[in-house]
């Protein structure tokens, strides 16, 4: 609880304070976007697989945390770093350095309480290295399809 706690604190600071591409509606769109798809994916793995779990493996309060907390602000921090108008190789080394950084936070979040919270059923780590750029992508796809949205509206305004 005491990383969860910590992370929750920092990454929110560090979300804020460093976001100059994404706009307030942004982030609340990414922010929604994220626990929605967070849940839909737990909702599979974690609940009817029990791949993995935060605290216990029952549903509690303190799950929300994490969901609610400090996903979306990652999230956000990686929107705002991501090359999107690089080649595909910085984009490539952007999210393998992002992914790498995920895995270590993994495994801290491992450690036992008061530190961890996270715990592993019949996940393992190698899962999280194959599914996370994945999750990631499909996050980018997502914010281009806002970006889309969002240019077309204004065009359909101004006209």
């Amino acid at each position: 609880m005491v990383l969860l706690i910590a992370s929750i604190i920092a990454f929110n600071i560090v979300a804020f304070k460093m976001n100059k591409k994404i706009t307030p509606s942004q982030v609340l769109q990414i922010w929604t976007f994220t626990i929605a798809f967070q849940m839909i994916f737990d909702l599979i793995v974690e609940f009817k697989h029990h791949f993995y779990w935060y605290f216990t493996p029952a549903i509690e309060w303190e799950g929300l945390l994490p969901r609610l907390f400090l996903i979306p602000p990652v999230n956000i921090i990686f929107l705002n770093g991501y090359p999107f108008s690089k080649g595909i190789l910085k984009k490539m080394v952007y999210l393998l350095f992002f992914v790498a950084g995920i895995i270590l936070y993994e495994m801290a979040a491992l450690l036992p309480e008061p530190w961890g919270y996270f715990n592993y059923g019949k996940w393992k780590i190698w899962y999280s290295v194959i599914v996370d750029p994945f999750l990631l992508l499909a996050l980018v796809l997502f914010y281009k399809l806002l970006i889309l949205l969002e240019e077309k509206s204004f065009l359909q305004k101004k006209y």
